[in-house]
């Protein structure tokens, strides 16, 4: 089977034969386990990212700023295709983050190279409401979302597919590997128990510095 069949069947789309054409049979479901050995993207797996993404035409902006926006706010898609004008103060440089889930709202700073992004958008995006649109004006689909992430996957040459909630996941574990403590992290992604958060301190490789009295 060719990669692009093997990424749609891995991402839940319809199989193909080695033609192309869509087989008369079910998605195959993988598990995440045979699919990756980790369900996080490093800082420099999601730079090859966005460097990917950057290149996809005329919609580079909008696919890298999706993919930048998912990662420095840990978005869950369907976050990331809710995202409204209306929760991004340009002045003062702020974003209002308003989670699923019964997730926990908070505030986040926007830095310089998001500012400059989000302008680029807002100039391109008709009147829209929302901040990441279709080419039609309307909000992306959670499935175009995860489609254009594997898209970006397989440009980068990583060596495992990818999907949006790898974004997230990426952002709890460069906090804990960066020593933020705990309550910082599940504050800013929204986690409602400390329990999903403590999974990326649990595997937090700094924590075992100095065990052997290496330095």
């Amino acid at each position: 089977m060719n990669q692009s069949a093997v990424l749609r069947v891995i991402e839940g789309g319809p199989p193909t034969n080695e033609n192309g054409k869509v087989a008369n049979r079910p998605p195959i479901r993988v598990k995440n386990a045979h699919r990756r050995e980790r369900e996080y993207l490093t800082e420099a797996e999601v730079d090859a990212l966005l460097a990917a993404a950057r290149k996809r035409g005329r919609w580079g902006v909008r696919d890298a700023a999706l993919i930048l926006f998912a990662y420095r706010h840990g978005f869950r898609v369907s976050e990331l295709v809710g995202l409204k004008w209306s929760a991004v103060d340009l002045d003062s440089q702020q974003l209002h983050v308003t989670r699923r889930k019964n997730g926990k709202p908070a505030v986040h700073p926007l830095p310089g190279d998001q500012i400059r992004l989000l302008r680029k958008l807002k100039a391109a995006c008709d009147g829209s409401a929302f901040v990441f649109t279709s080419e039609r004006g309307g909000p992306l689909s959670t499935s175009a979302v995860r489609y254009l992430v594997a898209q970006a996957g397989v440009a980068a040459k990583l060596p495992f597919p990818v999907h949006p909630h790898m974004l997230r996941h990426g952002t709890g574990f460069k906090f804990a590997n960066d020593g933020v403590d705990t309550r910082t992290i599940q504050d800013y992604l929204g986690h409602k128990s400390i329990q999903h958060t403590v999974r990326y301190t649990e595997l937090a490789p700094e924590r075992y510095n100095g065990l052997w009295g290496d330095r």
